[in-house]
């Protein structure tokens, strides 16, 4: 029986228990961007690269969607109230916990999940799925995880399935190094050839922004 004076031993976060350093500086950079505000990736706009694969000519016909790093639901959303049955996952729950809010005010039934990218078989998202969308979660991932992203989207992927995927490229050299190291790494079409097996590259596109960015669309082998 507990003491009424007994100091109790906090429950560990079991999550954490399996992250290595690279994987907590990850983890700790993105919630301090939520405690900050508003997150430069989460603008609350739907990407037009995502619109026109959804809506635009040769759209997908609507079917089951997985949106990896859905930050506070914009886009999950979307694709919910376009015909699409939606589940998305964030590993900070601060921003899961606004997904869920924003999905309630909106009526629309997403499933939303507190969890990792790269362990999908630890949630509840068994696949297989005809789009994957990701705004720049895969280039934010630790370099050693990013073998475990590929085989867990390819695992649950549906035969002709789609992946669009918009990530940072390489910094250039020369400029201040980024508080977690694999993020200077970025994302080139070259590695995402090399990891993403089963699927071909369909498409890559240079983003706007003023930093070197791409749109990388994917088809899943039929």
């Amino acid at each position: 029986m507990d003491q009424p004076n007994a100091i109790r031993e906090p429950v560990p976060d079991r999550a954490s228990t399996r992250r290595d350093p690279e994987e907590e500086s990850v983890h700790r950079a993105l919630e301090r961007f939520y405690r900050a505000g508003k997150p430069p990736w989460d603008t609350g706009v739907t990407p037009p690269e995502l619109v026109a694969l959804v809506e635009g000519h040769g759209a997908l016909p609507p079917g089951r969607a997985l949106e990896l790093g859905c930050g506070t639901g914009t886009n999950a959303l979307y694709l919910a109230q376009n015909g699409w049955e939606v589940a998305a996952v964030d590993l900070i729950d601060r921003a899961v916990d606004q997904a869920k809010q924003k999905a309630a005010a909106a009526g629309a039934a997403v499933r939303l999940l507190h969890g990792d990218a790269t362990r999908l078989d630890e949630l509840d998202v068994p696949g297989p799925f005809d789009l994957f969308f990701d705004l720049s979660c895969y280039c934010g991932v630790p370099l050693h995880r990013r073998d475990a992203y590929a085989a867990g989207l390819t695992r649950r992927a549906a035969p002709g399935a789609r992946l669009l995927m918009f990530g940072y490229g390489p910094e250039p050299l020369g400029n201040p190094v980024t508080e977690v190291a694999s993020w200077a790494a970025g994302v080139t079409a070259d590695e995402i050839r090399t990891r993403f097996t089963g699927w071909e590259l369909l498409d890559v596109t240079p983003g706007t922004n003023t930093m070197p960015t791409f749109w990388f669309t994917l088809r899943r082998d039929a």
